[in-house]
């Protein structure tokens, strides 16, 4: 009876490749507070595997399983779950916003699935295990270069940090924003101001910071709250500049921050599409000829995060998890619309980031950062 039961747990934790199929898994928000963000990231990846499959990848088709974890955590565990004890997926793709990335890691790794992230940038994402990685830069990158915008491009001296503390995300680019930009010589305001997910009236807290008079606000957020606290701001007569990091990078922005509140403000990511590089062009190209508007950073992340697991897939040596993993893990100099990625041995990409203005018309390219 233990044997069966063995043999029955074995055979469940197999990844299935059928003879005409290469199943792999997407864990995205498609519904839910964040909802924008996924359905760019499928956008971009079904761009990336329309060109996968023109060609074949080993002989066979690339079928992407596509879960909405409703940008939730639980339920990021529970798809994470399903795709690999149900679907027998090879490797699995999510997710965005790193609390729901880290919830889903550790049964990856557990399960020796290849998770690879696109757009999870906290630190402790990729230190679950071997088996995780990502291809977008970190929160370490993106804190760096923001507290040098704002001291050396913007001149500005005293900072005021407003956290979502729902979220590692905020969490993780507060922590390296404040530590930069103290190191060049600003000062932090060290009250705390903080917020959670889902919270609408913000005018309190934005009554506390207005309050210490700083000249810059490091507001590392998700678009939803980030909109709702940028427009009230600016009826509260608060126009001094707001930075912050991709999680802003929404086209929802402008809708909720309105056109006073999109106005004056700056953030990191990793993709404009006002990029001159003929790759980066092709894609906008195909992207507004599919889906009729100019692609945002996350559709740009998804469809860079495919094609280098496909690339991983192609230059395994099988299509068992392990070797897949290895070749994710060695993945090096894979030329990308988001830039050229190379993982390290942390599994983190060494790439560039851009910094934009955030405009009633959408963002504006302003500079680009190396590492």
């Amino acid at each position: 009876m233990k044997l069966l039961f063995t043999l029955i747990f074995m055979m469940s934790s197999l990844q299935f490749v059928s003879a005409n199929t290469i199943d792999i898994g997407a864990v995205f928000p498609m519904t839910g507070n964040i909802a924008t963000y996924g359905q760019e990231s499928i956008n971009g990846m079904k761009l990336a595997l329309k060109k996968i499959n023109k060609d074949k990848l080993k002989n066979k088709e690339l079928k992407l399983i596509i879960e909405d974890n409703k940008g939730e955590p639980l339920d990021s565990a529970n798809a994470v779950r399903k795709l690999i004890s149900v679907d027998k997926v090879v490797a699995i793709l999510g997710s965005v916003a790193s609390s729901n990335t880290l919830a889903g890691a550790p049964i990856a790794q557990k399960s020796k699935t290849p998770m690879l992230t696109p757009a999870s940038t906290n630190e402790a994402v990729t230190k679950q295990g071997d088996y995780i990685s990502r291809t977008c830069f970190t929160d370490a990158f993106q804190g760096v270069v923001m507290a040098k915008f704002a001291y050396e491009s913007l001149e500005k001296k005293k900072a005021a940090i407003i956290i979502d503390m729902s979220s590692d995300y905020s969490k993780g680019l507060a922590k390296v924003f404040k530590k930069k930009f103290k190191e060049l010589g600003g000062s932090i305001i060290n009250t705390e101001f903080s917020y959670q997910q889902k919270d609408t009236d913000f005018r309190s807290l934005l009554r506390k910071v207005k309050r210490k008079r700083p000249d810059v606000i490091f507001l590392p957020g998700y678009y939803t709250e980030v909109g709702l606290i940028l427009n009230q701001a600016r009826s509260m007569g608060m126009d001094l500049p707001f930075l912050g990091g991709d999680g802003w990078d929404s086209p929802k922005l402008q809708e909720l921050a309105g056109e006073e509140g999109i106005k004056n403000n700056y953030i990191s990511s990793h993709f404009s599409p006002d990029d001159t590089d003929p790759l980066v062009k092709k894609f906008v190209e195909d992207y507004k000829e599919t889906y009729g508007q100019n692609p945002g950073a996350m559709a740009a992340l998804g469809y860079d995060g495919l094609l280098v697991l496909a690339d991983a897939i192609s230059r395994a040596k099988g299509l068992d998890s392990k070797s897949i993993k290895l070749a994710i893990n060695n993945t090096s100099n894979f030329k990308g619309v988001t830039g050229t990625i190379t993982l390290n041995k942390n599994r983190d990409a060494q790439k560039s980031a851009v910094v934009l203005e955030t405009t009633k018309t959408g963002n504006i390219f302003k500079q680009k950062v190396n590492p």
